[in-house]
């Protein structure tokens, strides 16, 4: 069996096995009875936020902008709001893009159990957190995030090489870094930008990061998840709307939409990102 076959076959069976935790507390869990059908406004988030996920731009930091926004989600259950939500729409990506693009399967596999790895710790310790620290994090967050489009708009960003695997000590570090990416996943810091970031500093095509970061995020956003789903820190509803909106978006945006102007929307995404942190901080200032 090839590794992206072992990886498709993996993917079914985390897909199946979070399907299976979720649909149960959605069922049976102690809201049950009051859960509401996700709104017009939840699904249309989902939808905007994955079909410029499958770009690149990640969907973590917009996501938690317009929950913040229109208050639809209590601030302490965004990030498990946005690990449960996003899972079903992120492997989509990772199946395309694991399958369409060349990437060593040596550094995909490591920097993919590195991400889980640190997804499982982080997600534990963030689930645990009280709505202040949450909000501080998640208004910290926000910065990083506004910080990377940034960069990124002016040209910052490293160019990359061609390598397409990683050997001795720049493989330590990718695998080290994507540890780290994972673990902030869970406290709403988007892996898409830092390890596009990560693999080009080490020289390798920046189209290779395409399937590690997605297929990063569906293998750790799952274990993530389950943490979020058993500790009952997610908006059951909000979560739901971002899987049926964003799920069709992938598909769309990944075999439809050949160009967009991604420096222009990533301006804007700068700036209400900003608005939000500062709004995320003013919120964890008034409840001490």
């Amino acid at each position: 069996m090839s590794v992206k076959l072992a990886l498709f076959a993996a993917l079914g069976l985390f897909g199946s096995g979070f399907i299976f935790v979720w649909i149960k507390d959605l069922v049976q869990g102690e809201e049950s009875s009051r859960f509401k059908i996700p709104s017009l406004s939840e699904t249309a988030i989902g939808f905007v936020t994955d079909f410029f996920d499958t770009l690149g731009i990640g969907s973590y930091a917009t996501t938690t902008a317009l929950f913040k926004l229109a208050r639809i989600v209590p601030d302490e259950n965004i990030p498990g709001t946005l690990n449960v939500g996003h899972t079903i729409p992120t492997f989509a990506e990772a199946l395309i893009f694991i399958a369409i693009v060349s990437v060593g399967a040596k550094t995909l596999v490591l920097m993919i159990a590195a991400s889980v790895l640190g997804a499982w710790l982080g997600s534990g310790i963030v689930s645990s957190l009280p709505r202040r620290k949450i909000q501080i994090g998640m208004g910290i967050a926000l910065f990083v995030a506004a910080g990377i489009f940034l960069a990124s708009n002016l040209g910052l960003f490293p160019a990359g090489g061609t390598l397409e695997d990683l050997s001795g000590i720049s493989l330590f570090l990718a695998v080290f870094g994507n540890f780290i990416l994972g673990a902030l996943m869970s406290l709403g810091i988007g892996l898409y930008a830092p390890c596009m970031i990560l693999v080009s500093l080490l020289g390798m095509n920046p189209k290779a990061a395409f399937p590690i970061m997605m297929g990063s995020c569906a293998f750790l956003m799952p274990v993530a998840a389950a943490r979020f789903i058993k500790e009952r820190k997610y908006a059951k509803a909000p979560a739901l709307g971002l899987t049926l909106g964003g799920t069709p978006a992938v598909l769309i945006a990944a075999y439809l939409v050949k160009s967009l102007p991604l420096n222009t929307l990533r301006w804007l995404v700068i700036a209400v990102v900003c608005y939000t942190a500062v709004a995320m901080l003013r919120s964890a200032q008034r409840a001490q």
